[in-house]
């Protein structure tokens, strides 16, 4: 089926380099490049290598820019389907689940790349500013009490009036066909590092770098984006940081009262620690206010350009650091800070 001129445009406007080319690399689109954001060293007392992975220097500020850039990935796939006379229908309209980053990251790029508006569900509580902000963008926002239930991705889709279209508040959708944060995944455990603390908010990542680690791990044909030593990369501890406090700065982000299609995690990274594909101490853990509070004062103190809630691995380590041995590389990742439209 012949595409429309407009579509045409935009299938050649979504150009990606590679899948895996660390020397043609497909992310930011703008300026791609790898590692696509920095890693610097930071001082603790009375540890020698602590390094950051500053996730806001992506476009929109977050480690979301990623997962927005494969979602015109998965357009151009679309388009290249229609092109080929697979579907014959318009493009579907995408919804999502969102507190503010993800999503402004998400309708950032479809408004570059002139693709059909996100729509977002958003708690009846959001924040006036990142509301604001989904407006402005062109997103089409539908309000209600996440509070209430569990939604299933059939519920996302009808109270976003988006019956025909691709929930992709989970992975159920684009597991099969897209990885959000692969080229993250190598940007982070080619560090080389033997803690690593992240912040939980959703599957997502959680997910990529652990199965990228196992991946490398079994593998006999290595990714050419992996450059470090399989024996360390079994040694690894990630360690997740969440709250199950509603009331935390960090709730925003990491709080949920019904989590969609969350995976058990004690389960899957057990399995994972009885494979031998992690550090025996890889978890997820809850973190206490006052050491987030102790990460948001560190923060200020050396100009880390992030939210409270991307902090929650700071945070962690701070919380972890009188148990953890001061010779060990430690690596904490901040993963974003909405960037918000000013009026």
């Amino acid at each position: 089926m012949t595409l429309t001129q407009q579509e045409e445009q935009i299938l050649l406007s979504i150009k990606v380099a590679s899948e895996n080319d660390p020397q043609k690399p497909e992310f930011p689109s703008d300026d791609p490049k790898f590692p696509a954001t920095p890693t610097y060293k930071i001082k603790v007392d009375g540890f020698d290598n602590v390094w950051l992975k500053d996730e806001s220097f992506n476009p929109t500020w977050t480690h979301k820019d990623r997962m927005a850039w494969e979602i015109v990935v998965t357009y151009r796939d679309f388009l290249l389907a229609k092109k080929n006379g697979q579907i014959k229908w318009s493009l579907p309209h995408m919804s999502i689940i969102s507190s503010g980053s993800a999503a402004i990251a998400i309708q950032t790029q479809l408004k570059k790349y002139k693709l059909p508006n996100l729509k977002v569900l958003v708690d009846t509580n959001i924040d006036k500013k990142i509301y604001d902000t989904l407006i402005f963008l062109w997103a089409e926002v539908y309000k209600t009490d996440l509070s209430k239930k569990e939604l299933s991705w059939k519920d996302i889709l009808k109270l976003t009036n988006n019956l025909d279209g691709f929930d992709i508040t989970s992975s159920d959708a684009l597991s099969p066909t897209n990885v959000f944060y692969d080229w993250l995944s190598y940007e982070i455990i080619n560090n080389s590092p033997d803690y690593c603390f992240i912040p939980f908010g959703t599957w997502n990542l959680y997910e990529n770098i652990l199965n990228t680690n196992r991946k490398e791990i079994k593998s006999q044909n290595h990714d050419p984006r992996f450059q470090w030593d399989i024996e360390k990369l079994r040694k690894c501890n990630f360690i997740w940081a969440t709250t199950n406090d509603p009331n935390s700065k960090a709730a925003s982000k990491l709080y949920s009262p019904h989590l969609p299609f969350s995976h058990f995690w004690e389960q899957w990274i057990g399995l994972f620690k009885y494979s031998w594909f992690c550090g025996s101490l890889s978890d997820v853990k809850i973190i206490q206010e006052k050491f987030l509070d102790e990460a948001i004062l560190y923060a200020e103190k050396i100009k880390i350009n992030a939210e409270p809630s991307a902090l929650a691995g700071l945070a962690l380590f701070f919380q972890m650091k009188d148990t953890i041995p001061k010779d060990k590389k430690i690596l904490i990742v901040s993963t974003w800070k909405s960037k918000l439209h000013k009026n």
